[in-house]
């Protein structure tokens, strides 16, 4: 967290009227927080001199010291709000916030018969998202289980050639590991090719049957052919549901270019593993040295990143309350690995979002 600028409650008129986050702070108890477009106004309503029965709140006679953050974008303001809630009220934050965590699409890969679940809460087996919605989570699972065979009961399974089965076992959409139609073994074949649809985005799958559609294609099966170019189209479809973000949690990585308080350049928000790091102020009309280039750069800073900690539900939620958001002001470039960042299209969104100054 960068060092905040302070003020009194006598200097509002040297407080610049910009997007900030600030803490007024009385002689004793905990700060009032809040974040806004314009602090010097804001400031002043809250420190009013007039005397008058409102029902807006007055700190007149209380505030002693004004702590604040300048801020150049939305995302960053979110996550600075969400810091200092934990910081100063750690049993209240959640209601100050007011954060709903992202939907997930878990796979029970520790169950001896996995299934898919949507979830909210981060723990054991696989997860892919975030989703902005449990409803799009939802209409996601629901189609990608029309790809696989893999069961949509919820009850753990003590498999019995005597259980009465599902409508998906009678419609041969499930493999029936319930009545020991299928062994362990070839059940848990079927649910790793959901978890490699899941580790690749999908691609595990879309390849498989591109390639057995061009292969039938080839030997003149057309009747095949077209049945495998209707499956590729139905993957395609299901990708397209999971949307820009969702992807396995231990491949959630990103950058978010968003303006900086400063004119002349651009903050870097980088989510690695599910966690924002601190932003990385980034200058593209610094001076740069002989034969150096933006890409050289960027490849510099990203190098001294930090490896990534375990993934944050608070922050993936502020990731797809910004993404989704109609007021998101900066660009999302996602990536599997510090090692596959797409630094052509990072140096255009920096150009972008830099000329909108």
């Amino acid at each position: 967290m960068r060092a905040p600028l302070t003020a009194t409650p006598f200097d509002l008129d040297s407080i610049p009227d910009i997007p900030a986050v600030f803490l007024l702070w009385a002689s004793e108890g905990k700060p009032y927080l809040a974040r806004t477009a314009l602090l010097r106004r804001r400031l002043k309503r809250l420190i009013s001199d007039r005397d008058r029965v409102s029902r807006l709140l007055n700190l007149r006679g209380i505030a002693e010291r004004i702590e604040y953050w300048p801020m150049g974008s939305r995302l960053e303001s979110s996550l600075l709000h969400l810091e200092l809630a934990q910081k100063y009220f750690p049993e209240d934050w959640p209601r100050i916030t007011r954060l709903r965590p992202p939907a997930f699409v878990r796979l029970t890969i520790d169950n001896p018969f996995p299934r898919t679940m949507i979830t909210t809460r981060l723990g054991r087996g696989l997860f892919y998202g975030p989703f902005a919605s449990r409803a799009a989570a939802e209409r996601f699972d629901g189609e990608l289980l029309d790809l696989f065979q893999i069961r949509r009961c919820e009850e753990n399974l003590i498999p019995s050639p005597e259980h009465p089965g599902c409508i998906y076992g009678e419609m041969a959409r499930c493999l029936r590991p319930c009545q020991e139609v299928v062994s362990v073994e070839e059940y848990r074949s079927e649910s790793s090719r959901v978890e490699q649809f899941f580790r690749t985005g999908g691609l595990s799958l879309l390849e498989t049957a591109e390639a057995a559609r061009d292969r039938a294609s080839a030997e003149m099966q057309f009747e095949a052919a077209e049945r495998l170019h209707q499956r590729v189209e139905k993957i395609a479809e299901v990708r397209a549901l999971s949307g820009e973000l969702a992807r396995s949690i231990d491949k959630l990585n990103g950058v978010a270019v968003v303006r900086a308080p400063e004119v002349d350049a651009v903050d870097l928000l980088f989510l690695l593993g599910g966690r924002w790091q601190e932003p990385v102020r980034f200058a593209p009309g610094a001076k740069m040295e002989a034969g150096e280039t933006m890409d050289r750069q960027l490849r510099d800073v990203t190098g001294a990143l930090p490896v990534g900690g375990p993934p944050n539900m608070e922050h993936l939620a502020i990731l797809t309350r910004w993404h989704g958001s109609s007021w998101r002001d900066g660009e999302w470039l996602g990536f599997e690995s510090i090692e596959k960042i797409p630094y052509r299209k990072l140096v255009n969104a920096i150009g972008r979002i830099h000329g909108l100054k």
